[in-house]
């Protein structure tokens, strides 16, 4: 938890961003995995959690664009409660801990927005991603819950990206040591993983780690000799000498930031030669990438070099050929990149998607609708203060080909007989953390191994 100024700051900055009106951000509720006292670990909405500061279920925050004034809504334990969950501080203490001097009873809400509503004022809320926020505004403003969406607020949406995406030196503190703890995590896994292990074990190494630094798993873990799968949660696959580990883990710490590293490495001691000449390749590009973060760069620019730098590469082992300018235009490259070179980072590991990819990734631009490229996160000019990811890949994906095979999709660039012979090869990944600053890109967090050399040397 940062200070009390820090949140007053922030509550205080959002009202003047806004015409007039109550803001209205209500707190996750616990969500039951298969009954009701059997809950799903709880994470507090992060928009909540960056003006209120309070990683509490059933809380709702109220902040007044008229008069600054901020109200927390919620309920006090009962002994009952307590009986299960121990004494923990009371709403009151929680409020003045964030600079919060006004709170009222859940039960009040309702009537309290309601009043505001009938005086002519306006409500501004962000369009929920979860169903029981959704029921719980709708029924609180008095409307039926499909009209919600339509309803929630553009303005309070553009406020809070343009708050939130700009990290504060407080921010990028605890960012840093959420990166060093994710590289621990990816750490331990090059030096544990062995021939004849599951990936399960090796995913228990890495929850480990973050777990007993008193953090906590930022996303669902991939770890897995299948690299061509890009979200590949199984892990229930043998891993043997020869085959390439790809590994994707991030850390979230106490404050809820976020870290998120990829590492590739061979199962075996060493690469083999093929192995090699894809993997410096893909290294390749993500350096090429990461030269490119800078004020004023457009990240869909840093997007297409690392794609024209895939094609132009596997030319070497005879998979493309043309004009690489041309065939990357035309999506020729997502066979082998069929995804997007980054995205932003910070209290959400894909920071404020549930905002919208087109207002967070690209202020409102249209996104491509084109294969690979419509999955590209982020696109806009980089500024001071954004942290976003680096991870451009090369995938060889053996469904895919398939179909652009029999398709003869695009073969003017790609030569499926070549093509063919890596099917099995799977996938290979680098990711790193950067916040951009005014003199170009800081990596953040201690370093992973990248080149061959490197790599090699945790695994002997």
């Amino acid at each position: 938890m940062f200070s009390k100024e820090t949140y007053t700051e922030r509550r205080k900055k959002l009202a003047t961003s806004l015409s007039g009106g109550l803001i209205l951000l209500p707190g996750n509720e616990e969500s039951p995995m298969n009954y009701t006292d059997n809950t799903y670990h709880f994470r507090q909405d992060s928009s909540f959690f960056y003006y209120f500061g309070l990683n509490q279920a059933s809380l709702t925050g109220v902040i007044d664009a008229d008069t600054g004034e901020s109200i927390l809504f919620g309920d006090e334990l009962t002994v009952e409660m307590i009986v299960w969950t121990g004494v923990l501080p009371s709403l009151v203490s929680l409020a003045e801990k964030v600079g919060v001097h006004t709170v009222k009873t859940t039960s009040e809400l309702s009537s309290f927005l309601s009043g505001a509503i009938s005086a002519g004022r306006k409500v501004h809320f962000l369009n929920p991603y979860r169903s029981d926020i959704k029921l719980k505004i709708s029924s609180w403003l008095g409307m039926k819950h499909q009209a919600v969406e339509s309803i929630s607020s553009l303005e309070l949406t553009k406020a809070v990206i343009a708050q939130r995406e700009i990290k504060s030196d407080e921010e990028l503190a605890e960012i840093d040591k959420a990166v060093d703890l994710t590289a621990d995590m990816h750490l331990a896994a090059m030096r544990f993983a062995r021939p004849g292990m599951r990936e399960s074990e090796v995913a228990a190494k890495v929850a480990e780690v973050a777990l007993a630094a008193n953090g906590n798993l930022a996303f669902p873990i991939i770890a897995t000799i299948n690299g061509q799968t890009l979200h590949n949660h199984y892990h229930g696959n043998t891993i043997e000498s020869g085959d390439l580990f790809l590994l994707d883990a991030g850390a979230e710490t106490e404050t809820l930031y976020s870290g998120d590293l990829s590492s590739t490495f061979p199962v075996a001691p060493k690469f083999t030669q093929l192995q090699k000449e894809i993997y410096q390749l893909s290294l390749d590009t993500h350096l090429a990438a990461v030269a490119m973060l800078k004020p004023g760069s457009s990240f869909k620019e840093v997007h297409l070099t690392a794609c024209r730098t895939i094609f132009e590469g596997l030319k070497a082992f005879g998979l493309t050929r043309g004009d690489a300018d041309e065939a990357v235009m035309a999506g020729a490259h997502a066979l082998f990149f069929p995804c997007g070179t980054g995205h932003m980072m910070g209290l959400d590991i894909h920071d404020m998607e549930n905002l919208g990819e087109q207002w967070v990734g690209y202020d409102g631009v249209p996104k491509s609708t084109q294969f690979g490229l419509k999955s590209l996160r982020l696109g806009k000019e980089l500024r001071p203060g954004y942290v976003l990811t680096v991870e451009p890949g090369i995938y060889f994906i053996p469904e895919l080909i398939d179909q652009w095979k029999a398709e003869n999709h695009l073969s003017q660039f790609l030569d499926y007989k070549e093509i063919e012979k890596f099917k099995d090869f799977g996938g290979v990944r680098n990711e790193e953390d950067f916040v951009i600053t005014p003199e170009g890109a800081r990596r953040l967090g201690k370093a992973l191994p990248l080149t061959i050399e490197g790599v090699e040397a945790l695994r002997s």
